[in-house]
């Protein structure tokens, strides 16, 4: 029997949180997810995780999980629940393209205000274009004195912020170092070396406007650099290549290799679709704030369904700012059920801090 104060997941949904109250009468419990939000949701849907401490009112090891809720730290956690549970295991599926085998890495950095580069912070992101899981550590040097910037776990073909830089801290980035751990899940692969390299930033650049430039894995201007280009042995291939073999590759016939992501000249028109409420139905009238979350989410399931076969195409859900509630849980969306498209904030001159552009993969 749950109770007000348990820590609860969805059965059928991703998400979860602690029990405010019940409504016995219709078998509804609401459920406080960690941005505050209060869902109502049906007794039978839920699954029992833990119970709130009585002294602190908070559970007894507090952190998120994968799936964004508490969990106890004295409860067991049922194996085959999660063997059987449909949204557990849609977090491990992973979409593999042939040219992701071949690892690599990227860290892009992108100023917040491109017109005030003498005085503006930064973000930095990390992108992994291969199908490898990475355990990640970033780390920055001063006076010989060792300190990680960052760390975790990136899954395949994703991006991810690691950290904001401010113009005071450029200096920390001339020397970094960064460690990889690639492997994959539940499956037989051929092991990847482990990477760490040190890496040496010319933080000039970053003062400099054209070293801001169009690429492939995001629409926003950024300066790009690539970890993983083992430079010294391609050299010592190039030298092991007979005269003859250089010789009859320049005769042959060059194969053309579609690339990878598709070009930005080649995508159709953006499509904007707005997921504010009193745009999607006439009147809110006797609807609760999870009805109209239910409705927003439904509209982005249509749209996403509609397009998944036009590779390339880029849609802008226009979500606003608010209290950032239907944002998490587009985004906890697409990390999960719609982990193969790539997504990130849509272009502030244009939507603010309001819209998130999903690139259809």
């Amino acid at each position: 029997m749950i109770k007000i104060g348990d820590t609860v997941r969805f059965l059928n949904a991703v998400g979860g949180g602690i029990v405010t109250r019940i409504d016995e009468k219709k078998s509804l419990v609401y459920v406080e997810d960690t941005d505050g939000f209060e869902t109502p949701v049906l007794e039978r849907e839920c699954v029992l995780m833990g119970t709130i401490n009585s002294e602190t009112n908070f559970p007894v090891k507090d952190f998120k999980s994968k799936l964004n809720f508490p969990v106890n730290q004295t409860q067991k956690i049922d194996t085959e629940s999660i063997k059987t549970d449909p949204q557990l295991q849609a977090t491990e599926q992973v979409i593999e393209t042939p040219e992701g085998d071949k690892l690599k890495t990227l860290l892009a950095f992108f100023p917040i205000d491109i017109k005030q580069l003498q005085t503006t912070s930064y973000e930095c992101y990390f992108v992994n274009d291969s199908n490898y899981f990475l355990y990640y550590n970033l780390i920055s040097t001063e006076n010989n004195n060792w300190k990680s910037i960052a760390h975790g776990l990136i899954e395949p073909n994703m991006q991810e912020l690691m950290t904001e830089i401010s113009k005071d801290n450029l200096g920390l980035w001339e020397h970094i170092q960064v460690q990889l751990i690639p492997f994959k899940k539940s499956k037989n692969y051929n092991p990847q070396p482990v990477i760490d390299i040190q890496l040496k930033i010319n933080t000039v650049k970053f003062y400099k406007l054209h070293s801001f430039s169009k690429n492939d894995y995001f629409d926003e201007l950024s300066l790009m650099i690539e970890i993983n280009t083992d430079k010294e042995t391609e050299n010592q291939k190039l030298s092991e290549i007979s005269p003859e073999e250089i010789k009859s590759a320049m005769f042959e016939k060059k194969e053309q290799v579609r690339p990878r992501i598709i070009k930005r000249s080649q995508v159709a028109e953006v499509i904007e679709v707005d997921l504010h409420i009193n745009e999607l139905i006439d009147s809110t009238s006797g609807l609760t704030n999870g009805d109209m979350l239910q409705l927003q989410l439904d509209k982005f399931h249509e749209i996403l369904d509609q397009n998944k076969n036009r590779k390339g195409q880029k849609i802008v859900f226009i979500h606003g700012k608010g209290e950032g509630v239907l944002r998490n849980e587009i985004e906890k969306l697409l990390k999960t059920r719609y982990k193969d498209y790539y997504f990130q904030d849509a272009s502030f001159r244009e939507y603010g801090f309001g819209a998130t552009m999903v690139t259809i993969k």
